[in-house]
């Protein structure tokens, strides 16, 4: 199990041993995932710290334009998807989560870019960061991918994995001890650790709050939680996906997987291709619909049966 800073370690012995009565939406799965560290790589984690909102909470903010509505479980399923088909995002805009999570800082700064949300990440300008590292498994070193400029390609072979694995841990290790000689010990003055945070890795852990709304944080988990995105924030996005947005919100969760994370997005182009196979037989130009190569072979990648009638 990761482990989290002293104090993290006692607000969470805390937080699980009090209860409190409450007047707003209580979700039963959120409550059960509650301040449970759910471990990831090699010394990360997420944990869920508070929420609001849950499915129910959905469906009110849809209905307050026109009164309140029929209240059936069925009704309100049917108008969650209703709203993820038809792209009313702010609905799901109601409902937020609040994160705590440990992940490399590489990591973290693919995080970022995702800008619709509040964080406060641990300084390391009042604080020295601890000797944690992401080191990757033997089956995650993988080369540079021929074919993607920004992915993987073949795993690599045996030796030259071994020879890889000792560069991260050795240069890791090296600049965490110059990190800590730069500091100096009690009694030196040393260089401020505002300064000595710059010469460590970047496969050093950092930790942050991180809050969002649903409709963002589908978003996140949309992009995040593709085959194309980078595996080590893919796993946090599948483990956020599983262990706290589904059972928290298991009907909005049910749309979101149904009409974004296993949906297609066609283009006008595509339409009208995948319409004329529809309509006839015979082999069929991408060109001929205005669709790039690269377009042509994602439309083929999403539908096979297309494939063997699109002309080279």
């Amino acid at each position: 199990m990761p482990a989290f800073l002293p104090e993290h370690t006692h607000e969470t012995s805390q937080a699980h041993g009090e209860s409190a009565p409450t007047r707003r939406a209580v979700s039963a799965g959120a409550e059960a995932a509650l301040h449970t560290a759910f471990p990831l790589l090699d010394h990360g984690f997420v944990r869920l710290v508070d929420y609001m909102g849950d499915d129910s909470a959905i469906v009110q903010a849809a209905r307050v334009s026109y009164g309140a509505g029929t209240k059936h479980v069925s009704q309100d399923r049917g108008l969650i998807r209703y709203l993820m088909r038809h792209w009313h995002s702010t609905p799901f805009e109601m409902c937020e989560v609040k994160l705590h999570v440990k992940l490399p800082v590489f990591v973290a700064r693919q995080w970022i870019r995702h800008r619709t949300a509040n964080v406060n990440e641990y300084s390391a300008r009042y604080s020295i960061l601890d000797r944690e590292f992401y080191i990757p498994t033997r089956e995650d070193l993988a080369a540079q991918s021929e074919v993607n400029n920004q992915g993987r390609g073949a795993v690599l072979d045996g030796e030259e994995a071994d020879r890889v694995l000792e560069i991260l841990r050795t240069d890791a290790m090296r600049s965490y001890d110059h990190y800590e000689e730069m500091i100096g010990n009690e009694g030196q003055q040393g260089l401020a650790r505002e300064l000595a945070r710059m010469n460590l890795p970047a496969n050093i852990y950092t930790q942050w709050y991180w809050k969002t709304d649903l409709h963002n944080l589908f978003h996140f988990l949309r992009l995040r939680q593709d085959s194309h995105a980078q595996k080590e924030i893919r796993v946090y996005a599948n483990a956020i996906a599983d262990n706290i947005v589904r059972p928290w919100v298991p009907m909005a969760f049910e749309a979101y997987e149904d009409y974004r994370q296993n949906a297609a997005n066609l283009s006008g182009p595509a339409v009208a291709l995948m319409r004329a196979a529809l309509s006839g037989s015979g082999p069929l130009d991408p060109a001929e619909y205005g669709l790039s190569a690269g377009e042509a072979r994602e439309v083929a990648r999403d539908f096979p049966a297309l494939a063997e009638r699109l002309k080279a």
